[in-house]
C-alpha cells in the first residue's frame, strides 16, 4: 500500500491560521520553537496575538494560564518532552487544577524525533497528561486528523493535550472527516482480531491488516485518536466481536495506551491482548524509520502480535 506523506505540524499551523480568522479570542504561545512547531504560521498572520515566551516552558504555561483567566483561548506549543516533563508542575497546578481553557499542542513526541536522541524522545508524555484530572488527551493519526483535532479542541472547554510527531506520516484520513473528541474511528472492519492503533502506529496497523488477510485472518483496525476520554464502548464491542485485541503505540509500554485499554476491558470484557509499544528503555539518535524498526514499532511486530493473540484465544 502506498500513501502520500505529510507533516502533522504543518497542518497544525494551518489550523491555527484558520482559527485566528474565525475567532478573536485565540492566542498562541511558543517557547522559541515556532519554526519547528509551525506556530510561525499564526505569528505571520496575527502577530499581535502571538507571544514568544523564549526557552522558558514553565513560564509559558503560567502565562497561558493567565491569558485563559482573562477569557482567551490559548494554544501553547513546544516539544513534547518539555511541555509535559519540564513544565509538568505548571500544567497540573496552574492549568488543569483550575480547569482553564489552555490547549497544549506539542510536537516532536515519541522515538521519531530521531537524531535529537534520548533527551528529546519522550515516551511517557501520554501517561503524564492522562493522569491529570480535567485533561483531554488526543493523539491524531496523520496531518488531516491533526487539523480537525485542533479545530475540535478549540471548541472544547477546558485543558487539552494534543500530541504530534516530527516526521512526515502517511495520509490515512480525510480533512472532510468529522472529528469527535472521545470517539474512536473504525478504519477497517474485521472479525478475528482488533488492531487498536494510536498516532503514527495507525498506518502500520492498516498494513498489518492487509498482510493478515492474506493469511486468512480478518483484522478490524481502530484509530484510537482520543486517549482521554477513552471510547470504552467501541473497544468493548471490538473485544466481543473479535475475541482478542492488539494495541500499537509509539509510547512506553509502561502506563501507555495498551495499559489503559487492558484495564478498561478487564472491567467489562476480559480479553486476550498483546501490546506493541516501546519497551521500558530510553531511545538513541538515528533516523526515524530506523528507530521505529529498531524498537519494534512496525507492521512486522503488529502482525506477529496478531497471530500470537489469535492463537491464544483458541
Amino acid at each position: 500500500m502506498s500513501w502520500a506523506m505529510e507533516s502533522q505540524r504543518k497542518n497544525y499551523g494551518k489550523a491555527l491560521v484558520e482559527l485566528g480568522k474565525r475567532r478573536k479570542d485565540v492566542v498562541v504561545l511558543d517557547a522559541d520553537l515556532s519554526g519547528s512547531t509551525r506556530t510561525v504560521e499564526f505569528k505571520t498572520a496575527y502577530p499581535e496575538r502571538f507571544f514568544n515566551c523564549g526557552i522558558a516552558e514553565q513560564n509559558m504555561m503560567g502565562t497561558a494560564a493567565g491569558l485563559a483567566v482573562g477569557g482567551m483561548t490559548v494554544f501553547a506549543s513546544t516539544f513534547a518532552v518539555f511541555a509535559t516533563g519540564r513544565a509538568y508542575d505548571q500544567v497540573r497546578q496552574s492549568i488543569a487544577y483550575p480547569d482553564l481553557n489552555v490547549k497544549i499542542v506539542a510536537s516532536h513526541a515519541g522515538i521519531t524525533v530521531g537524531g535529537d536522541g534520548a533527551s528529546h524522545q519522550t515516551m511517557e508524555d501520554i501517561a503524564l497528561m492522562n493522569a491529570i484530572p480535567n485533561m483531554t488527551v488526543i493523539v491524531p493519526a496523520d496531518g488531516p486528523e491533526t487539523y480537525n483535532a485542533v479545530l475540535a479542541v478549540a471548541e472544547h472547554r477546558g485543558p487539552a493535550y494534543v500530541r504530534m510527531g516530527r516526521s512526515d506520516v502517511p495520509i490515512i484520513t480525510s480533512r472532510d472527516a468529522e472529528f469527535k473528541i472521545g470517539k474512536a474511528s473504525i478504519l477497517r472492519d474485521g472479525s478475528d482480531v482488533a488492531l487498536v492503533g494510536v498516532g503514527q502506529m495507525v498506518a502500520p496497523c492498516l498494513l498489518a491488516a492487509d498482510a493478515l488477510k492474506a493469511k486468512g485472518i480478518s483484522a478490524r483496525v481502530i484509530n484510537l485518536s482520543t486517549i482521554k476520554p477513552l471510547d470504552v464502548a467501541t473497544l468493548e464491542k471490538a473485544a466481543r466481536d473479535c475475541g482478542c485485541v492488539v494495541t500499537a503505540e509509539e509510547h512506553n509500554i509502561v502506563s501507555g495506551v495498551g495499559t489503559l485499554v487492558a484495564a478498561a476491558l478487564a472491567e467489562r470484557y476480559p480479553t486476550p491482548m498483546e501490546r506493541v509499544a516501546m519497551q521500558d528503555v530510553f531511545g538513541q539518535s538515528g533516523e526515524s524509520d530506523e528507530l521505529m524498526r529498531e524498537y519494534g514499532l512496525s507492521e512486522k511486530e503488529v502482525i506477529a502480535a496478531a497471530i500470537k493473540v489469535t492463537e491464544r484465544k483458541k
